[in-house]
């Protein structure tokens, strides 16, 4: 699913609400996530899952067209770990 089909199926649901109302709210909604992960939070949706970040080392990588050595920085990667309902479903 893409974010216009999410908005789709929201506004397919609750047809009292204008789409940018609807459009605001996603926007809203994916901010706070990735502004709590940023400042290195988590979140958690109960019954849906978690996301958090995790720390990457820095590391010698490959460069595929040269086979030059290149140092790779280390960083932060984002993480979702799914809840026991969502694997429950998926496992069905």
């Amino acid at each position: 699913m893409i974010r216009s089909e999410l908005l789709q199926a929201l506004a397919k649901e609750n047809p009292e609400l204008r789409a940018d109302d609807i459009e605001r709210v996603v926007d809203v909604f994916f901010d706070e996530i990735a502004q709590r992960l940023a400042q290195g939070g988590r979140v958690e949706l109960r019954g849906f899952g978690a996301f958090s970040t995790r720390e990457r080392d820095a590391r010698k990588g490959r460069n595929p067209r040269t086979g030059a050595s290149v140092e790779v920085p280390g960083k932060r990667v984002p993480y979702f770990k799914p809840g026991k309902e969502i694997r429950q479903r998926l496992n069905d």
